[in-house]
């Protein structure tokens, strides 16, 4: 009975000992295939790149999370008429916010990936901006927006509205890494331009721009045809204010429908046709870009004034930026 006993206790070990050994045989298969899986996902994601493919506002979750993400839709989409129509009096909701949107300059909301995406952005900052000479949040960037393209008030720290705006540009960026390169950003710019002719660019607006952004830049509405210059529109500390940029939104998204169609001159008369004209002015000039790289296409009051009278220097408004 003993030796029966025995050999089954024996008989029971050495099959344990079986199990072990394949048992850790296939956790060594197993972290083997996890260490690779890691490298090929990596190496497909390198060859695919990051998709533009935002989520739909008909996916917005419910409860309070999804009511930030409408708000701050709506915030973004019609930003103007939102905030001017929630204001205390008229003359506040006109101190508040110019008479554009944010989808003014990014359209479809900020998804539409050919005309300024904001998609990814939650992504992207913190980032430095040289024109602060800092790191800046999100939040801080939405603000710098505010006051400059809106010509209007910063948004307070604790505001719900610019956390809405937040978990909105965090929604439709949705998937996206931290990091990740966006193909469709910095789009919008011509880094070498010809010398414009201002008044080619008048005829040139007076034919095909009046339609959308009226015979004297005053508009049609904040997303059908933005006002270009003037009170209600954005001012000079503005990046779009710049001639490399605005020659290069014109170029590449106007006229609607016939988009990437303008040469590099008729693109650089535009813009300058369009920033000679008078418009409100940043007071904070000297502040930016404190860490040196300032821009010289600025097109500050002084500027137009030199436009009007004949005496700018196109060759050193044109000139590179100053290094760092």
């Amino acid at each position: 009975m003993k030796r029966t006993t025995s050999l089954v206790l024996g008989f029971i070990v050495i099959v344990c000992l079986v199990v072990i050994a394949l048992m850790g045989n296939q956790i060594r298969v197993n972290k083997d295939q996890a260490s690779e899986t890691p490298e090929n996902e990596e190496a497909t994601q390198e060859v695919a790149g990051i998709q533009h493919n935002p989520p739909s506002m008909d996916d917005v979750p419910d409860g309070p999370e999804g009511e930030a993400i409408k708000r701050g839709f709506d915030l973004f989409d019609d930003t103007s008429n939102v905030l001017r129509s929630e204001a205390a009096s008229v003359e506040d909701g006109i101190a508040r916010v110019n008479e554009l949107s944010c989808t003014s300059c990014h359209a479809g909301a900020g998804t539409d990936e050919g005309v300024s995406s904001m998609v990814g952005m939650s992504a992207v900052y913190p980032m430095y901006i040289g024109r602060s000479g800092q790191m800046v949040t999100l939040e801080e960037r939405i603000n710098g927006c505010m006051v400059r393209s809106m010509d209007g008030q910063k948004f307070a720290a604790d505001d719900e509205d610019l956390d809405a705006m937040v978990a909105y540009l965090t929604y439709i960026s949705e998937g996206i890494p931290v990091g990740a390169e966006l193909d469709w950003r910095h789009q919008n710019s011509i880094d070498e331009l010809p010398t414009p002719n201002v008044e080619n660019g008048e005829e040139l607006y007076q034919a095909s721009c009046i339609a959308c952004h009226g015979e004297n830049g005053e508009g049609t509405g904040s997303n059908t045809g933005p006002k270009l210059w003037g009170d209600g529109s954005f001012n000079d500390g503005a990046g779009i204010a710049r001639m490399t940029k605005m020659a290069g939104y014109v170029q590449k998204n106007m006229p609607v429908g016939q988009e990437n169609t303008l040469s590099d001159q008729e693109a650089s008369d535009l813009a300058a046709f369009i920033l000679s004209k008078d418009r409100p002015e940043w007071k904070n000039h000297d502040k930016d870009w404190p860490n040196g790289g300032r821009p010289n296409d600025t097109m500050t009051k002084e500027r137009r004034d030199e436009i009007k009278d004949g005496t700018i220097n196109w060759d050193e408004v044109l000139a590179p930026a100053e290094k760092k």
